[in-house]
């Protein structure tokens, strides 16, 4: 893959500080659960937020966000956002309801995120959160492609076999020199209610280990709790509830770490170079 000339092409989004993609090696790690309660607990900590969800195939932002409104075209090349839990968002979820199954190749994929991108009116924001589909392909490519991000946050949970694909994205984003900011070890463990102690469901600590292995910082470990999974399915995901929450004090620490990292490469990407005579 040549990446030099593309990366070339890459600016950034109008009115948006930082545009962070959120990806995973492999679907089943709950990376879209990630997404929504990082947008939240983002927008919650006082921050303009914005979400797109780019996992066209599998939209389900909509359903986790509890919104059926479709967003508004003003003309042919602008689009108005819907907004839930004081976040602006869009998705195909909203402009292809039910249960009919989306059946595009390549061409059209690349088409429907730049829309987003580009037609979509986010406004000022300090964060835009995409969703990405999980895995190395088109929609990745077509973002990294398109526009410049701050940073990619890699979702993973604490199993071997999550992990086999973590490498896979995580050299995929550097091989295409975007910053990833770090990773986050979903499902990390389980606090029983009964004896209070800990249970490691899927292991523990190899989400950890991969971020020393690769040089790229660790964002945290978020609990296996019943209140994230029923916040997701009724459309009231757990960061909406506060940090005090049950699930929302791991989410919201990991939110502050995003935030960090975000800071770090925002303000390293500004530093004048150092000229050595």
């Amino acid at each position: 893959m040549q990446t030099g000339p593309v990366m070339d092409k890459r600016a950034p989004l109008p009115g948006i500080k930082n545009l962070i993609a959120v990806a995973s090696g492999k679907g089943g790690v709950g990376k879209t659960t990630v997404a929504v309660n990082l947008a939240i607990a983002l927008k919650n900590l006082g921050s303009k937020v914005g979400l797109l969800d780019a996992d066209v195939y599998g939209p389900n932002v909509p359903v986790m966000l509890g919104s059926t409104d479709q967003p508004r075209a003003v003309d042919e090349r602008t689009i108005i956002p819907v907004e839930a839990y004081g976040v602006k968002m869009i998705s195909m979820g909203l402009l292809n309801p039910g249960d009919k199954p989306l059946i595009w190749r390549g061409p059209m994929l690349h088409s429907v995120i730049q829309q987003f991108l580009r037609s979509v009116q986010w406004g000022e924001l300090d964060y835009l959160i995409v969703d990405l589909p999980p895995g190395t392909g088109d929609v990745q490519l077509t973002l990294i492609q398109s526009v410049a991000l701050t940073g990619t946050v890699v979702v993973t949970t604490p199993s071997i076999v999550a992990l086999a694909d973590v490498r896979k994205a995580i050299e995929m984003f550097r091989q295409v020199h975007v910053e990833i900011l770090g990773v986050v070890e979903n499902m990390s463990y389980f606090n029983c209610p009964h004896c209070q102690g800990r249970i490691d469901v899927f292991g523990h600590g190899e989400g950890q280990h991969m971020a020393q292995v690769f040089g790229v910082p660790f964002l945290g470990e978020i609990e296996i709790d019943p209140q994230i999974r029923i916040g997701g399915d009724t459309g009231k995901p757990v960061a909406s509830l506060g940090e005090d929450a049950p699930g929302g004090k791991s989410i919201y620490a990991v939110t502050r770490n995003v935030i960090a990292r975000a800071a770090a490469v925002q303000s390293s990407a500004s530093a004048p170079a150092v000229q050595i005579l």
